[in-house]
């Protein structure tokens, strides 16, 4: 007699039975007619231009896991969007806080510029950009009353 995880190991090394049998027997009865042109690396239609391994942004990264969160998220409204008449004042209220957390999302990705595709690009600071008032980065000290005015900016009368 098998247990409830024999049961589900019999499932496991049934599924990669099929799928090796499928793959195996694929390779086994194909042709092979290579060709100049089914040997090319196909970019979406057009010729290949540059090396292959080459560094993508990472811009293109966040876009799409942003994407991929806030779409599952808005997936999960259309369930709740359904029923929650029937599910009474909590089930209301915890899909507008659920709704809200989205909305905090999208302005925090917002703010920080991550939906934005172009971004200006960014001030590497060094000693001169740090001390210099072209684009302070620290706030210079406020004078106190006190300060003496040197002699080369005082009025004259």
């Amino acid at each position: 007699m098998l247990t409830e995880f024999g049961k589900i190991f019999i499932f496991f090394i049934l599924g990669a039975v099929f799928v090796s049998g499928g793959l195996i027997t694929n390779w086994a009865i194909r042709p092979s007619r290579p060709t100049r042109e089914k040997t090319m690396i196909y970019e979406c239609g057009e010729d290949a231009e540059g090396p292959a391994h080459i560094r993508f942004n990472i811009r293109f990264y966040v876009i799409a896991l942003a994407f991929l969160l806030f779409d599952l998220e808005f997936v999960l409204l259309f369930p709740w969007a359904t029923v929650f008449r029937g599910l009474g004042a909590p089930a209301f209220w915890l899909g507008m806080v659920f709704i809200v957390v989205l909305l905090v999302g999208d302005a925090y990705l917002w703010k920080k510029g991550d939906l934005d595709w172009v971004l200006p690009t960014p001030v590497k600071p060094d000693l001169g950009t740090l001390l210099t008032h072209d684009k302070p980065r620290f706030r210079p000290a406020k004078p106190t009353v006190d300060t003496p005015v040197p002699a080369e900016t005082a009025p004259t009368t």
